[in-house]
């Protein structure tokens, strides 16, 4: 199950932050520096999942995650999750071209994909359509 989603700039600056499992503000934003301090001082070349820290799971936890360009897409899942699964997730929301078009709609684009800390949908195809049906939707109001 994934328990949070996390996108950070390269000096640990939230820019996304959705969590599937109720955590206080203050564990969040331990969370959120904890996983910073994880995966940002790992090389490019090494693997992209590793044990988490102690905050979310203990040794249950992974971090699953992808250095783009000036962010980092963290996957903070449970060991029921396929970490292939979740980064190929990762890298074919990041690698569409139109997804960044749409980033004004990125929590419904979220939505779309995950609801609960379960994967609901991966094809990008139906996504993006959903999204214009709600586009034409909001322009009929």
């Amino acid at each position: 199950m994934i328990k949070a989603i996390l996108v950070f700039n390269n000096h640990g600056k939230p820019r996304l932050t959705k969590f599937y499992q109720h955590f206080p503000e203050d564990v969040q934003h331990q969370i959120i520096r904890e996983t910073f301090h994880l995966v940002s001082k790992r090389d490019d070349s090494v693997c992209n999942f590793l044990e988490g820290g102690t905050l979310i799971g203990g040794s249950d936890y992974r971090l699953i995650y992808r250095h783009y360009a000036t962010l980092y897409f963290v996957f903070c899942v449970d060991s029921s999750e396929s970490e292939l699964g979740i980064l190929d997730l990762i890298q074919s929301v990041c690698e569409s071209p139109t997804i960044w078009s749409l980033a004004v709609k990125v929590h419904y684009i979220l939505s779309e994909l995950v609801m609960g800390g379960m994967v609901l949908e991966t094809n990008m195809t139906e996504i993006i359509t959903r999204i214009e049906e709600q586009n034409q939707l909001e322009k009929q109001e």
